[in-house]
């Protein structure tokens, strides 16, 4: 069994530890009150047995909180003071330096917190290490000087999740879409250089991917760009194209025909556009931001955001080829095409592209292809869009995420009276632990209720020192963001300050744990009829709450669906902390991700994606919703059925396949998940039995996004768990 210690590295259980500090503090106490060394041995013992129970390694301070309560419950009271005495006294000299020992740990590579911390970064790797490192500083200065000391124990104790403390320090926002159109239009600044407005696509693909980097070491969130900011530059290249030909038929003498001039025409520029979306896939994917990780990247791919008929064609020419070049995947270091993590596509499916006959079904199958080998695209209904992204003036809007799941609001500019999403941004988000209310209530209804306000208060004030965090900050601290077009225009040395008011930005109430919620509430699962009643309550009144908080503050507040991702496991062990191992609520060691069924749970996919529709129109600040499936590769006409129910029944979903390979012995196919003698979850290869994770390649989506560099021992217990719905 092993350990977490303070610093985030493992260690070997040992029970002579747990013996010597209790005989300390034993000796340290008047003879008479003293207990025998059998006494001694069998609080060590029960000590051990419950850390085994646990399921998972326990931490230091959970373990030493399990000696207490054994040293009580022996009624050695004298004993359970001095040794309390000195913990407290450690802690004291622990909290004159609360960094050293974790920026140590994380150089020497075994901070296994750190480790499993994001999916998609290398702790091993030097740019990681030091963005985690500065993480840690901006951690432990966030802690101790910025935020409200209310705010920092609810976090510590898992009661709320103030996100991204290690960016706190730093005046930086969430999320955002950026005005690609803008800045390759009107030009850009890129590290001091001017970039104007690109002649060719191929070029305008170069200059995007720079955009993107920039964008990325710039804020710490997800970003999505759309591919019809591109589509206009196809017909740049068309022209520029068609003139290179004309001259060379005149140079060679050859009489001039307009079909073969268009034939050649086209031939090039499918060309170009291939090396283009080349350029976009392979930059993305190599390229390493500041933050250490590749870019969070969406693409999205909307033909209806064509502005022509010719424009469309375009668009559509550049969705094939990024389908086409995404089913073929990237090339591992031994050479084997595999399932990179980025850019993260979405596809909207629509009237003219969801039915076999319409003019872009060829592009709907060859996207569902795609997502039954790499896992994406996902897929946003414009149908179901339309009629929940509705705008003052009445009218419905079909765009993408902020990166994964997290959707702006629908906003009017009052400048120019249109709809506007490109340029706006997430201010950031705070998650409520749902579970933890409905166990701090004791199944009281209306301390239920009484509790929850309590704690959504709490949030409300910790989400306005994020606001309070980003308020003054001058746009010359992200040139790029606020000064260059990707979120604005703004003049040098100008606040942002009016671009977080008035609903341009959001700023976002998370939620986990509706599922445990209502299970402990109700002794049923919130997709049990008689449960679902008190869930679309809970969903309701979070709604009520930000709607209360914009018309206090002129700021968007909305819900949203919190992708926990090593969230997950210090949530559970927090309730396993504060409440017990309660069957059926906190015996995993992750809880469900914002309002999903669990992943246990035996149900079909339509049915699933029926239910889950309402609470996604509940979660308008992000939500997403998906269907594990087996290998669709050889049913491509299911994975379709699924996309049509998608744009019958709900705006925004995903399917969940598997795409692994082992190194070793050149198994492709499903990298299983197992115990190892100490209890610890670990991959292994069906065929070799390879676990080694430096030898294989391992691709599962946990919180919308695919990642590819593993997962803490809940979220990776949380994927073992899954059923399949198909």
């Amino acid at each position: 069994m092993k350990i977490i210690k303070r610093n985030g590295s493992e260690a070997v259980f040992n029970i002579e530890k747990i013996v010597m500090a209790v005989t300390k503090a034993n000796e340290a106490v008047d003879e008479k009150v003293r207990m025998t060394p059998l006494q001694i041995q069998r609080i060590s013992q029960s000590v051990e047995i419950a850390c085994q129970e646990m399921g998972r390694s326990p931490s230091v301070e959970e373990i030493q909180d399990l000696v207490e309560k054994a040293i009580m419950a022996h009624g050695a009271f004298e004993v359970a003071k001095e040794y309390i005495t000195y913990r407290y006294t450690r802690s004291l000299l622990r909290q004159s330096n609360t960094t050293d020992d974790r920026i140590l740990s994380l150089i020497e590579c075994n901070n296994e917190e750190v480790k499993q911390e994001n999916a998609n970064k290398n702790p091993t790797i030097n740019a990681v290490q030091r963005d985690y490192m500065a993480g840690e500083v901006s951690k432990d200065i966030t802690r101790r000087l910025l935020l409200p000391k209310e705010v920092v124990d609810a976090h510590e104790a898992g009661i709320i999740h103030f996100h991204d403390s290690d960016y706190y320090a730093q005046h930086m926002h969430n999320c955002d879409l950026v005005n690609l159109e803008d800045m390759l239009q009107n030009g850009t600044v890129i590290s001091g250089t001017l970039i104007e407005k690109p002649h060719s696509f191929s070029t305008a693909c170069n200059i995007a991917t720079q955009i993107i980097a920039q964008v990325a070491s710039n804020q710490y969130g997800g970003q999505s760009i759309s591919l019809t900011h591109l589509a206009p530059f196809v017909q740049v290249s068309r022209e520029k194209i068609r003139k290179s030909v004309e001259k060379e038929m005149r140079d060679f003498g050859i009489a001039y025909d307009e079909n073969a001039v268009s034939k050649v025409v086209e031939g090039r520029l499918r060309e170009e556009v291939c090396r283009g979306v080349q350029t976009i896939q392979y930059q993305v994917v190599t390229l390493m931001t500041t933050n250490g990780q590749a870019p969070f990247i969406t693409v999205f791919m909307y033909l209806n955001e064509a502005r022509n008929e010719q424009e469309k064609k375009d668009l559509a020419m550049i969705i094939e080829e990024t389908l086409r070049q995404r089913y073929q995947g990237v090339k591992n270091e031994k050479g084997v095409w595999i399932t990179p993590a980025f850019p993260k596509l979405i596809y909207v499916l629509e009237e003219d592209n969801v039915r076999e006959g319409t003019p872009y079904f060829y592009l709907t199958r060859l996207a569902a292809e795609c997502t039954a080998k790499r896992m994406v695209p996902d897929y946003i209904s414009e149908k179901k869009m339309l009629e929940l992204k509705v705008d003052k003036n009445g009218e419905g809007h079909c765009y993408t995420c902020m990166g994964c799941r997290s959707f702006l609001t629908p906003y009017v500019d009052p400048e120019t009276g249109k709809p506007k999403y490109y340029g706006r941004f997430n201010q950031g988000v705070v998650t409520i632990n749902l579970v933890d209310v409905a166990l701090s209530s004791g199944r009281d209804k209306k301390k239920f209720w009484e509790i929850f306000d309590e704690r959504l208060e709490l949030c409300h004030r910790a989400l306005m020192c994020r606001h309070e965090r980003l308020k003054g900050t001058l746009s010359d601290a992200a040139p790029i963001l606020w000064q260059y077009g990707a979120l604005a225009r703004l003049d040098k040395g100008e606040p942002i300050d009016k671009l977080l008011y008035g609903g341009y930005s959001t700023i976002s109430l998370g939620y986990a744990g509706l599922y445990e919620c209502v299970k402990y509430m109700t002794g049923k699962s919130h997709t049990d009829a008689e449960a679902k009643p008190f869930a679309l309550e809970v969903m309701q009144h979070m709604n009520d709450a930000c709607k209360g908080w914009k018309a206090e503050h002129n700021i968007d507040f909305s819900l949203y669906g919190t992708p926990l991702e090593s969230t997950t496991y210090k949530f559970a062990k927090c309730l396993q902390n504060r409440f017990g191992v309660i069957p059926g609520i906190t015996d995993k060691n992750y809880i469900t991700n914002s309002y999903h069924v669990h992943v246990s749970e035996p149900i079909d996919a339509f049915t699933k994606l029926s239910f889950e529709a309402e609470f996604q129109q509940l979660s308008p600040g992000g939500a997403i919703s998906y269907v594990e499936v087996p290998n669709m590769q050889q049913n491509i006409d299911a994975v379709l059925e699924v996309m049509r129910f998608i744009y019958d029944h709900i705006m925004y979903a995903e399917l969940n396949t598997k795409s692994d390979y082992c190194q070793i012995c050149g198994f492709d196919g499903e990298i299983e998940i197992q115990e190892d003698e100490d209890g610890k979850l670990v991959w292994r290869c069906p065929q070799c039995g390879n676990t080694d994770q430096n030898k294989m390649n391992v691709a599962r989506r946990t919180c919308g996004y695919i990642g590819t560099q593993y997962w803490n021992q809940g979220r990776t217990q949380e994927i073992k768990d899954r059923v399949l719905h198909l």
